[in-house]
This record gives C-alpha cells, sequence and structure tokens, in this order.
C-alpha cells in the first residue's frame, strides 16, 4: 500500500465548499494494471468546475495554509450542485508520470513515461487499468505529456465531429488559448477553413503569426461585419464555443445565416436552408445563454462533451486519435504553461485567485511529487 496526498473538493448541503490536501492510501497494482507516481497534471477549465465549483472566490478563506480552503456557493447557486453534496470528491482530469510498478501483463510499462485521463490526478500517485494510460514515445517528458488527452483529444474532436455531421469549416470561440492554438495547426495541416474568435487584439496579431487565416476581434464595433465576411469566404456553419454564457453563440448562427443568405440564389421567408450548428463545449461566461433568433429556422444549438464523443467514435478510431497525440506531442499538441506549482501552492490563495480567472496564456501546471 503506498500512501499519496491528493486534493479533494467537497461542497455541502449549507453551501460551504471545503477544497483539501488528504492523505489516502493507494492499493499496489492488480493484474492489468499500473502504479503511476504522478509528476505533472494541469489546471485544465473542466477542472475547475469540480474543484471550486459555483464557490464566490471573494469568500476564499486558508484554514490551514497550503492544506485547507474554504468558500462560500451563492445561495442561489447551492440547488446546482445538489448532486455532489458531502461527497469528498478527488480533483484532476488528467496528467501524466512514470510507471513504478506493474501487475501481470502490464510489466511492459515499467519505467514508461505515460499520460492518462483517470480523474483524481491531483495526487503524487494513482493505480489504474494499464489500458487507459496513453504510452509516450521516447524522449517525452512527463511535463511533456501532461496535456495529452483534454485538449489534444477536444481539438481533434471538434474536426471529427465537423466530418461526421457534413460540414467543411469551424468557428471557434477563445480560438488564443491552447486547444485554439492546437486547433489552427490541425486545420492548416488539413486544409481546413478555421474561423478564429478572440477578445483582444494581441491574440490577434498571435494567431495570424501561427498561420490563422481568420481571426476575428469581438472586442470591435465591427466584429460582426468581420465575422460575416470570414463567413462567407470560409463557408464555415459549425461552431464551438468555450464561453457559453452570453450572445456569442447566437452572433455566430446570426452571422452564419446573413453569409448564407449572401451567396444565396433566392429569398425564403423561413431564412437560409443551409443548416447551421453551434456547440457550447465550456462556460467561460457563467451569464445566461442569449439567443436572439435572426438565424432562420435551419440551426441548432446544443452541448458537445469530450467522453460522449469518444464513445461515438468506437475503440479503434480513439486509438488512431491517442497515436497521432503521442506522435505529434513536441509539435501540434505542444502545451506551454506559465506557472509551475506544487500540490501546496495549489492551494494557496495567490495560486487560486489567479487559476481561477481563466485568463488566456496563465495555464498552470501541478508537480506533485514537488
Amino acid at each position: 500500500m503506498t500512501v499519496s496526498k491528493q486534493i479533494k473538493s467537497k461542497i455541502s448541503k449549507e453551501g460551504l465548499l471545503t477544497i483539501s490536501l488528504d492523505e489516502v492510501n493507494v492499493s499496489e497494482p492488480g493484474d492489468g494494471e499500473v502504479l503511476i507516481k504522478v509528476l505533472a497534471t494541469p489546471i485544465n477549465p473542466s477542472d475547475l468546475g469540480l474543484l471550486v465549483g459555483p464557490a464566490d472566490i471573494s469568500s476564499l478563506k486558508e484554514v490551514e495554509k497550503g492544506s485547507v480552503i474554504e468558500m462560500k456557493v451563492p445561495d442561489g447557486l447551492i440547488r446546482s450542485v445538489a448532486a455532489r453534496f458531502d461527497q469528498n470528491l478527488p480533483v484532476g482530469n488528467e496528467g501524466a508520470g512514470i510507471v513504478e510498478s506493474a501487475g501481470k501483463g502490464a510489466e511492459h510499462l515499467i519505467g514508461k513515461t505515460v499520460g492518462l485521463a483517470g480523474g483524481a490526478m491531483y495526487s503524487e500517485y494513482r493505480c489504474v487499468p494499464a489500458s487507459s494510460c496513453l504510452e509516450m514515445n521516447d524522449g517525452t517528458s512527463p511535463e511533456q505529456a501532461a496535456s495529452c488527452f483534454v485538449n489534444p483529444l477536444t481539438a481533434l474532436g471538434m474536426v471529427e465531429t465537423m466530418r461526421m455531421e457534413n460540414h467543411t469549416g469551424l468557428v471557434h470561440t477563445a480560438a488564443a488559448s491552447n486547444l485554439g492554438q492546437m486547433l489552427i495547426k490541425i486545420c492548416l495541416s488539413e486544409d481546413i477553413p478555421l474561423v478564429n474568435v478572440v477578445r483582444k487584439e494581441e491574440h490577434v496579431d498571435m494567431l495570424k503569426s501561427l498561420g490563422a487565416n481568420y481571426v476575428c476581434n469581438s472586442s470591435l464595433d465591427s466584429f460582426m461585419d468581420d465575422l460575416v465576411e470570414a463567413l462567407v469566404q470560409s463557408g464555415s456553419t459549425l461552431g464551438f464555443d468555450a464561453t457559453g454564457g452570453g450572445k456569442l453563440s447566437s452572433q455566430i448562427l446570426t452571422a452564419m445565416e446573413v453569409a448564407a443568405n449572401k451567396t444565396a440564389t433566392e429569398y425564403s421567408r423561413y431564412g437560409s436552408d443551409k443548416f447551421k450548428q453551434v456547440y457550447i463545449y465550456g462556460g467561460l461566461d457563467r451569464n445566461p445563454t442569449t439567443l436572439t433568433r435572426s438565424f432562420g429556422f435551419s440551426w441548432g444549438l446544443g452541448g458537445w462533451l469530450l467522453t460522449p464523443f469518444i464513445g461515438r467514435i468506437g475503440p479503434e478510431k480513439f486509438g488512431e486519435l491517442r497515436k497521432k497525440v503521442a506522435d505529434e506531442i513536441h509539435t501540434t499538441f505542444e502545451s506551454k504553461y506559465s506557472n509551475i506549482i506544487s500540490l501546496e501552492e495549489a492551494l494557496s490563495r495567490e495560486s487560486i485567485i489567479s487559476y481561477t480567472k481563466q485568463a488566456t496564456g496563465e495555464k498552470y501546471l501541478i508537480k506533485p511529487n514537488l
């Protein structure tokens, strides 16, 4: 039995969020299992949903420095987390490390660097099925492999969804993110039209330096005109929106409709018959999603998550995508981090306030064994 530090998050019925650094027992690997010393694990937006949930960051209280944090969930949001009341849940979707020991049938992984999305990755050690591990190529460090699942497979999943649903181009918001930069590289290599939406002019310049053909700044007065022109040129009819709240999804659908009508051969009172789809896959904006119905009747708005997508494509295609990530982890799927912290530092007031802002270019990496 191995003792491991692990970050957990719990919300009480009274709306008190507690984040704690606990000690847990990790079993020795059985048949087909491996024991991994976790050496790198990122803080993704998807992790924050479990780690801090809808808690009010301004109410943050350090009960025990580097060990226990408390925050209050606003009264109006307590009901939204009722399903997790009083459950002390381990946090961390993905990470990477070195296999220290293995059960029967998995001995070939001992000493190897592996990435995995096994949950509970904000831990010093994890015992998981060998089948859930992505064996990295020689020369790949755990830090380089830490973000080998969520962002790379989400970017690849967007492209595969486009093909499965018979679209020919994409629109992506929060496009200056690590994921957004990966998507640009994929689309350039596969000659897929991609319209990138950002909020700052420096992000426009950065993405164009990567080779992006269409970059629209949503903070400009000319945003809708710029977006329509990009959609006319690209023909993109499928969008992925990381913000979730506000009016951006509606603006994308509207711009797609305007672009479609610019190339239409005849008028229809019901709007364009070209189908337009936007998927919300993140929640950077916690405001309600607002739709202004100015995009006809041939449209769809839905949610998109990586795990259900993987279930749709099946194990063979999933294996192909995993191999592509491993082969291109130093190029297409390279991740960069602005801050490297320990498990204890991840529970500091300064770190929590910083990484919950989810600012572009501010990506945190936890090294559990620092």
